[in-house]
């Protein structure tokens, strides 16, 4: 990796949450091509209390930064150190993490190519087990002044960079940045400099053809993808041992990708099942829309007996009050699986709705000794409601446990969600109450099957007009 200059950076934060915590400090120290050296320390007021185990850590205090300039004020200045340089700090995600945060809050998108010193550290002295810096303290004899300030940090990492170019040597260090940087073999339409601008974070990425329409239409979309770390799973794709010909496929057609950063791998999931059903990308096989999904209910009859129903899954709203078995592409799917039950639990294919029969005529299920005989007399209806109910259990769904709308909160990120369908990801009272008052999108069995497993992580909003986030949880 061949830079121009230079960045390395420490921060000192209320926490270790980017999309909650705030900086209270920043250090850079500035590396020119000609080896001229800058440094710049900043306390920043983060608009939020420091908790008390911090100010014992950093040495930082509410008082040292109440008369300090938010992060707004010093957001320029920030950007102009940093901008056209390579981002080195340690454990480097959580630096640059913060400050995309940061900048994001006022509209701003900081990208910039990253070197994290503890991966750098490991691939260098595998020999060793710790890498924090501490320890590289103490390895490399690097000369601390004052340990959790800032630019003290940030000059650590600053010292670190010039002894590992004397031993084990520049050589050895270029080597290691191969390893860590080498940039893949992309497809020759794709510009080689997108591989520093891609994040490290959970999102959402695109992968776009050729434009419609002879260059007039807009981009063909691809294929849509989740990750937890962006910059990673994008790179994956042009590795040079492709896994099938269909990757390899793939990776020849894109010409453009673009990504939607996420608080998490929550709002990574939603968002791919959301722009799949949106865009419906070629290569993406799954999640695709269908509006013939449907699900299994029991009418009660009278005298015991529950007949099997199938309904459209949109018209449902899955409450306590609906009992809904299994979600199938189609009515033939659904109908094959209650028809593989009727054989396994003994059923009448006749009040299973399988088969039309005159009264008191047997099914062809009694007549070849598998139906028990209800639909001649010869087995209570209650008891046949009993096996149906059993063999049903196992295709449950789970029913939607709010009385309404409820949501899930993943950093700054409030993923809406009402009746298993996903509403949309507000970050703010203003986005929540749009997403509220918009028309309710269909029910997605692709979406179902990604919110029952995070059932547990929702918080149902308060009946009132006047919902905020900051009521929900608390």
């Amino acid at each position: 990796m061949r830079m121009k200059s230079l960045a390395f950076v420490d921060l000192e934060t209320t926490g270790a949450t980017a999309t909650a915590d705030r900086i209270t400090e920043i250090g850079i120290v500035e590396v020119d091509a000609d080896g001229s050296i800058r440094e710049w320390q900043q306390l920043v007021n983060p608009g939020i209390r420091i908790p008390p185990f911090i100010e014992q850590l950093t040495g930082i205090s509410n008082e040292m930064v109440a008369a300090a300039p938010p992060f707004e004020s010093i957001a320029d200045e920030a950007l102009r150190r940093l901008e056209g340089r390579l981002f080195i700090a340690h454990n480097a995600r959580f630096d640059y993490g913060f400050l995309k945060n940061e900048f994001k809050r006022l509209g701003i998108t900081f990208r910039a190519p990253v070197l994290c010193t503890v991966q750098l550290s490991r691939t260098l002295f595998p020999e060793h087990k710790r890498h924090n810096l501490d320890s590289l303290i103490e390895r490399h004899q690097l000369q601390a002044e004052a340990r959790h300030r800032a630019l003290a940090d940030a000059q650590l990492i600053h010292q670190f960079w010039q002894r590992i170019h004397v031993a084990p040597g520049s050589e050895a260090v270029q080597a290691a940045l191969k390893t860590l940087n080498g940039h893949p073999s992309l497809p020759p339409h794709l510009d080689p400099g997108i591989v520093d601008e891609l994040p490290d974070t959970p999102g959402v990425y695109l992968f776009y053809g050729e434009d419609g329409s002879a260059g007039q239409g807009s981009p063909l979309p691809l294929y849509v993808g989740k990750a937890k770390d962006i910059r990673k799973r994008v790179l994956s794709h042009f590795a040079a041992d492709h896994a099938s010909s269909k990757e390899m496929s793939l990776a020849q057609q894109v010409r453009r990708i673009d990504w939607i950063e996420t608080a998490g791998e929550i709002g990574a999931l939603l968002r791919e099942a959301a722009l799949v059903k949106q865009l419906q990308p070629t290569h993406n096989r799954q999640l695709r829309k269908n509006d013939e999904v449907c699900t299994w209910t029991l009418v009660d009859e009278g005298e015991g007996w529950l007949r099997p129903q199938l309904a459209l899954a949109r018209d449902l709203d899955f409450g306590l009050r609906t009992s809904c078995y299994g979600l199938f592409k189609h009515a033939r799917e659904a109908n094959e699986v209650l028809r593989g039950l009727a054989e396994s639990h003994n059923l009448c294919d006749t009040l299973l709705g399988l088969q039309k029969a005159l009264p008191g005529k047997p099914c062809f299920g009694h007549q070849i000794r598998r139906c028990k005989g209800a639909c001649v007399g010869k087995e209570a209806f209650a008891k046949h409601s009993m096996r149906l109910v059993g063999a049903l259990t196992g295709l449950k769904l789970a029913t939607w446990p709010f009385a309404g709308p409820a949501v899930i909160r993943e950093g700054d990120e409030a993923h809406l969600i009402e009746s298993w369908r996903y509403l949309g990801t507000a970050h703010d009272d203003e986005e929540l109450q749009a997403l509220l008052a918009a028309t309710r999108p269909p029910f997605e069995r692709d979406l179902y099957r990604i919110l029952a497993k995070y059932v547990g992580k929702m918080t149902p909003l308060p009946q009132t007009t006047a919902t905020s986030l900051r009521a929900v949880g608390s």
